[in-house]
């Protein structure tokens, strides 16, 4: 009988491994080097691999094996310490870079087509003629319907070489037309800049979803648009953002300083410090500034905040953030995988580390910190927050600011416990829009988002979104009784998102945030502060 429980031998392998991967890392940056000449504990390694390949009582993939080791390995440093298999590293790296070659669009899988929602702008798709609503049927010998794909499964048939042609199928549903397109992949950008737009005739706002290597150009691209546009002040969104690359957030904050101010500085193992300070480069250093916030801004987001907040440049609102002060660089393995390991702390200017405790060989006590905060109340109120008195720093200005644990914002704002939507709304919501945007695209698209935002009457879509949930609510409920009827916030809820939800099918990203946001807390208390000033 052939056994699969590797268990006891990734103990072993990972006390022989680790040996061998700690002389890796201590032997520097390069690969000459690393490789140069096999160690004792290479040999041994190899000799123990061997030994398992031919004389182990059970057949073993000593691949599986070895990725183990490591992922157990790495477990016991921090928690952002980890193995990147080879199979998962071009995405990775990908969302790092900020693009793909591909044929650029968004799509869904909708009753088993791949269905586009939105074609990418600057991508091959888009200039080939593909638009939103298409069905993509086959790509090149592969048919594509009917196969009950998942979206994880679709992209390695549209994804392929720079410049290599690809023929696709195609069913359009405005004028019941079944057509092919031929055209060549091509590398498509990957948004950091989700939005950005005039909230008002002043105050500008500009959406940053990650620090990968293309944000730095996209948000100066977005900030010169917005100052051409008449922004004084500016609303730079870094909720839900969980980092990237430490000099890109460098970049973004010296835009923002005076020059020779201190931006972060780092500490390695050896105690070495290295310093990053500000240009005279900025185009907006004396413009106000307001930086959002929440629990899921994190690392190179929690950088540019905390730059700011100690400079005494602009007001941080919102949440107190993640809490990761780690420096990570990725490890090339030399067959095709990798390890981000961290090698530094960052420390903000004033001195202070947010990174959160952690406890080695324990991470459920770092992974269960936001659940934590929700049950502490945190999220809901300023006076929840936990800070260490003996963490305290002080700004050139007279500000109080705490270290050890993420950054505490200058203005608190709550979580909005009426904004969320349940999976079953969420889920309900996003199929009915596309549906709704389906059946009535010809007369949807003459409008401008703009007319949209402005005119559009939800309460139509929404009646006949609530018809199709009592009709599933039907056919699923064997004691169906009562008709599904929301009110108060929860129906307020559902129409905001409902219409945002439509917005994004016709509009995009731009569309869904605009719509959205007309209601957001934190918005809100910008334009309040902007009042009082």
């Amino acid at each position: 009988m052939k056994h699969k429980n590797y268990l006891p031998i990734y103990f072993a392998f990972a006390i022989v491994f680790g040996i061998l991967i700690g002389s890796f890392f201590n032997g520097g940056n390069s690969s000459n080097s690393l490789f140069a000449k096999k160690s004792a504990n290479e040999v041994k390694i190899e000799r123990l691999i061997n030994y398992i390949q031919k004389e182990y009582v059970d057949d073993v993939n000593t691949d599986e094996l070895l990725d183990g080791a490591i992922t157990q390995m790495l477990g016991k440093l921090d928690p952002h310490s980890y193995y990147i298999p080879k199979e998962n590293l071009q995405e990775i790296t990908e969302n790092m870079q900020g693009n793909f070659v591909g044929i650029g669009v968004q799509f869904r899988m909708i009753k088993d087509s791949i269905t586009v929602i939105q074609p990418i702008k600057g991508g091959p798709s888009i200039k080939a003629g593909i638009k939103a609503g298409d069905r993509i049927l086959t790509a090149n010998k592969d048919t594509l319907y009917g196969k009950k794909y998942d979206s994880n499964s679709v992209p390695k048939y549209l994804k392929g070489a720079a410049n290599t042609t690809i023929n696709l199928q195609v069913y359009r549903k405005t004028n019941d037309s079944l057509f092919t397109i031929s055209l060549k992949r091509g590398k498509v950008a990957i948004k950091s800049v989700a939005v950005s737009y005039m909230v008002n005739d002043s105050i500008g706002y500009i959406k940053l979803e990650r620090f990968a290597r293309s944000s730095y150009k996209e948000f100066k691209t977005a900030l010169i648009k917005l100052q051409k546009n008449g922004m004084t002040d500016l609303v730079l969104d870094l909720r839900g953002n969980g980092g990237g690359y430490v000099d890109i957030a460098q970049k973004i904050v010296d835009e923002f300083l005076e020059d020779n101010k201190l931006i972060v500085f780092t500490k390695d193992n050896k105690g070495k410090i290295d310093e990053y300070f500000s240009s005279e480069k900025g185009s907006f250093e004396k413009g106000g500034l307001y930086v959002l916030i929440d629990q899921n801004s994190a690392s190179a987001s929690e950088i540019v905040a905390g730059a700011l907040q100690d400079n005494d440049r602009g007001i941080t609102l919102g949440r107190r953030s993640f809490g990761k002060g780690l420096v990570q660089e990725e490890k090339d393995l030399g067959d095709g995988s990798a390890v981000r390991l961290t090698i530094a702390r960052y420390y903000t200017p004033t001195g202070r580390s947010i990174q959160k405790p952690y406890e080695k060989g324990k991470e459920n006590t770092y992974s269960r910190d936001l659940n934590n905060r929700v049950k502490s109340g945190e999220l809901l109120s300023k006076d929840s927050i936990k800070v260490v008195d003996s963490l305290k720093f002080t700004t050139p200005k007279g500000k109080v600011v705490y270290g050890g644990g993420g950054i505490v914002p200058d203005v608190f704002v709550a979580v909005d416990t009426t904004s969320y939507l349940n999976s079953f709304y969420f889920n309900t919501i996003q199929n009915f829009a596309f549906d709704w945007v389906d059946n009535n695209r010809k007369k949807l698209t003459k409008n401008s988002l703009e007319n949209f935002i402005l005119n559009y009457n939800i309460d139509t879509s929404y009646d006949a979104y609530l018809k199709s949930i009592n009709s599933t609510l039907k056919d699923t409920r064997r004691n169906y009784k009562q008709r599904f009827k929301p009110s108060g916030k929860i129906e307020k809820t559902l129409k905001e998102y409902l219409k945002a939800a439509i917005a994004s099918q016709i509009y995009g990203d731009d569309g869904f945030y605009r719509v959205i946001q007309a209601d957001d807390k934190m918005l809100q208390k910008v334009l309040e502060l902007e009042t009082k000033n």
